[in-house]
Parts: structure tokens; sequence; C-alpha cells
């Protein structure tokens, strides 16, 4: 199994954007150092009580440069909002500035309120998202690129330089609506899922969606599964119980004023079932958010329950969502990703 960080820059209350980006920093050469498989950099804009990460590949150049073992991933690189020569090239650059340690994941976000603000329409966004990926990969894999699309339309053009990992860097896809799942396992990507409330065994229809799609195409294997999920570990189930409450609560909290703002402002397409998961958080209790989609335990109770993840979903790997909220502090980021690295990664390695 592989062992990922997520990992979003959080502003930190009562601290300058200065020392948050010494601690980020801090975390991730202790994730270098600890042997952590991948560090995952996400993509957020506009919403500096939230996140300082805006620009993903612009700090994975930064890691790669401090670090020499370390994956560098990207979850996820929001596609349509890049013009996708620049992202082939920039992508291209951290793959060879790291050694071709990238893994570069891509999604649409579920922001409408940021395509807004770029002055790009959401209902765009899937075939906006297909033109980006599809040119993309040709930039990074064919000596030149040529391209007509609804979008973008290129003639010959050269992208430099071209990753070091050949034909391309590894790719995966973020999975949220139905009809995703089904697709990203036809092209044969591996596929990121996002845990956030409710069971973990609701994903197991649309996994199941996704590698007989992935399977009926003829790809080699079985389709990697990949989880985020918000985690906490600590030497104490009372410790780990009562350190993140604040953390996760205010992360529900802004998650379900998010889907509000999203509900105002998509249109019936974009939506994706966002009023019912807007239902299902407006009321959450700690007690009920423990008891779904969270790592939150002892190594040994969170050995447990990815070993039954494994079992039952058949995930391939897990994006550790340490700092779920933005409120949980660098001194128990840090214990938490220690317990990880040393007392629950062996047992899967």
């Amino acid at each position: 199994m592989e062992f990922g960080m997520f990992h979003q820059f959080p502003a930190l209350p009562g601290r300058s954007q200065r020392e948050a980006f010494e601690e980020a920093f801090a975390q991730i050469d202790a994730a270098e150092r600890w042997g952590l498989d991948v560090m995952w950099l996400a993509e957020l804009h506009f919403d500096p009580q939230r996140s300082l990460l805006s620009a993903p590949l612009s700090i994975a150049s930064a890691v790669a440069a401090r670090t020499n073992r370390i994956k560098i991933g990207i979850a996820v690189q929001v596609l349509p909002l890049c013009h996708p020569l620049r992202i082939a090239e920039e992508g291209a650059t951290v793959d060879q500035i790291s050694g071709g340690r990238l893994i570069f994941g891509v999604g649409r976000s579920g922001l409408p309120r940021t395509y807004e603000d770029y002055g790009i329409s959401y209902a765009e966004s899937r075939d906006r998202f297909a033109e980006v990926l599809d040119i993309v990969e040709q930039a990074w894999s064919r000596p030149a690129v040529s391209y007509e699309g609804k979008y973008y339309s290129f003639h010959n053009i050269t992208v430099a330089p071209k990753p070091l990992q050949q034909p391309l860097p590894p790719i995966r896809v973020a999975a949220a609506s139905p009809d995703t799942y089904p697709q990203v396992g036809e092209r044969g990507s591996p596929i990121f899922i996002n845990a956030r409330y409710g069971s973990f065994s609701e994903f197991a229809p649309e996994i199941r969606k996704y590698r007989e799609a992935y399977a009926s195409a003829g790809h080699p294997g079985r389709g990697q599964v990949y989880l985020r999920v918000p985690t906490y570990i600590a030497e104490t189930e009372d410790r780990a119980r009562s350190e993140p409450e604040q953390s996760l609560m205010h992360f529900y909290r802004e998650q379900a004023q998010r889907l509000r703002d999203s509900l105002s402002r998509a249109g019936t397409r974009a939506i994706e079932g966002r009023a019912e998961r807007l239902k299902r958080i407006e009321n959450l209790t700690y007690d009920e958010a423990l008891g779904g989609q969270v790592l939150v335990g002892t190594p040994q109770m969170v050995t447990d329950r990815l070993g039954a993840l494994q079992d039952e979903l058949g995930i391939d790997g897990i994006l550790a969502e340490i700092n779920c909220g933005g409120l949980v502090s660098h001194e128990r980021v840090m214990t938490t990703l220690h317990l990880l690295c040393e007392e629950v990664m062996p047992r899967f390695h």
C-alpha cells in the first residue's frame, strides 16, 4: 500500500504566511526523513483563511529541490483553469528537477466560485478538462503536438522540456460524480476518491463500476484506487479522539458553507448531488464524523481500519489529510506523521 500525506499549506490562525510556509516545509522535510512514499499538494484559490497553496507546481519544484527520495504528487491540478501548453511545460520541468518523481493528479474541482473568479464557466469544466488532459498527454509523449478542439487549437508545437519519466509521468484522476468512475476506468487511469462523510462502504459500488470498465477496456491489472481521507493518530485513543475535534468540525462547517455557495452558483448539471451532501453534513455530530470516512485512533486502530478497507474496497493507497480543517498544531501534525510512518506504514510495506 502506498502512503502519502495530503497538504494544502493551511493558513494558521495568529501566524504569518511566512510561518505557515516554514511549518509546511518542516513537515515535508520530516516526511522525506521518515520514509513517507508521497507528498501530495493541493490547488486552492482565493481562500486565504483556508489555504496558501494556490500554485502546486511551484511548490513541487521547491519540494524537489530539498528532497531526494519522496515522490511529489499534485492533488489535484485543476485542468480547466490551466492553459494546456503552459501546464505541460511546468509539469515536465518539475519531473526533470525531481529526477522523475512527479505524480500528476488531475481533476475539475468542485468550487464554481473559483471558475467565476477565473472567468471560466463551470458548465464548461468537463469538456475543458478532457481537452487539456489530451493536450498535456500528447505534449509529453509526442515530438510535436497538433490539436483541434472546441477550446484549443495548435499546430505542430514542440513542448520542451519533455518529462524525465517516459512516455509520461503517472496520471491519476479525481473521481467524484458517479459517471466519472467508469469513464476513468475506460481510459485506464488510477483514481482518487475524496473521503468526507458517510461510510466507506458507500464507495464499493462506484469502485466496482470503475474496475469493470477498466477490465472491459482491456487494461492490465485491476485499476488502482487511492483514498484521500482525514487522518489523525495519537498514542492513546482518548487523545486521538479529543485532539482533532475542533479542526475536524471546523472543516465540516466550512464544507457545508462551500456546498451552499456552490448550490447558489452552479447549474443543474454542475451540482452533481451536492444538495444531498449538504443535508448530510449540516447537522453532523462529532461522533457521527468519527464513525464515518475518517482514520482516527491509535496506530493499531488505524492499522486495523486500513486493513479492513483493503479487504472491502481493494484500495491501493491513501492520501492522509492530517490537518483536515487546518487547526491542528504543527507539533500534533508532526506526531501523527511520525506515527503513520513509523508504526502504521511498516505493517503494509
